[in-house]
């Protein structure tokens, strides 16, 4: 069992600025209690032969070659486009004509 108490959670409450009535002291309380025991009984199997992990599956980033290719053309580019105008996207105009 921790030593969480309803005082040290009233004066966690004042720490961090947050008004606790009594109700919530005493749930807080047992909430707090149950962490701390956790954490206590994680830090008992952990054992200096286990190297700390992040993710219990390696992870490898993947990378593609970055290959110079062949660029398309202005008609490959336009040829699904809507609408075009002078090699460039067609597009309606969001703002009016005072901007």
């Amino acid at each position: 069992m921790s030593e969480i108490t309803p005082e040290l959670v009233r004066h966690l409450g004042v720490l961090a600025r947050i008004r606790l009535d009594d109700a919530e002291v005493e749930r807080l309380t047992g909430q707090l209690d149950a962490i701390v025991d956790n954490i206590a009984k994680v830090s008992e199997v952990a054992t200096p032969d286990v190297p700390a992990t992040s993710h219990p599956v390696p992870l490898e980033n993947v990378y593609r070659a970055d290959v110079v290719g062949t660029p398309l053309t202005v008609a490959e580019v336009l040829q699904n486009a809507p609408d075009a105008a002078d090699d460039r996207f067609r597009v309606t105009a969001i703002l009016g004509e005072e901007q």
